[in-house]
């Protein structure tokens, strides 16, 4: 059974950190690309950040791509999300994704991810 299993959420002040991390378990091999999405109360899901387990690429929405930080473990099967000069817009239920292919990975649209975690909550107050 594929499980995907966030932690690290938490309420910070604007300005500070929080690192987020996303354990995949149930995979045959490992997931080819992971990633990171978040839903704000009110708002469409939005893809913040994916990585290739296969070829180490990272992509990023354009809003946080100065902010934040993906990176892996593939030993672990482990993502993680370092998330920096946090802003109270980022405020939202964060969600890790992954999927067995590489395709479309760039693109971190929700409809491509077939496995998801939980979600976990980062709250940033000014």
């Amino acid at each position: 059974q594929v499980q995907l299993v966030e932690s690290g959420g938490g309420s910070v002040q604007a300005g500070g950190s929080l690192t987020l991390s996303c354990a995949a378990s149930g995979y045959i091999s490992r997931p080819d690309c992971m990633a990171w999405f978040r839903q704000a109360p009110g708002k469409e899901r939005e893809g913040v950040a994916s990585v290739s387990l296969t070829t180490t690429a990272t992509y990023f929405r354009s809003s946080v791509k100065e902010r934040f930080t993906i990176s892996r473990d593939n030993a672990k099967k482990t993502v993680y999300l370092q998330m920096n000069g946090l802003k109270p817009e980022d405020t939202a239920t964060y969600y890790c994704a992954a999927k067995s292919s590489t395709i479309g990975c760039s693109r971190i649209e929700g409809a491509d991810f077939g496995d998801w975690g939980q979600g976990t909550q980062v709250t940033v107050s000014s």
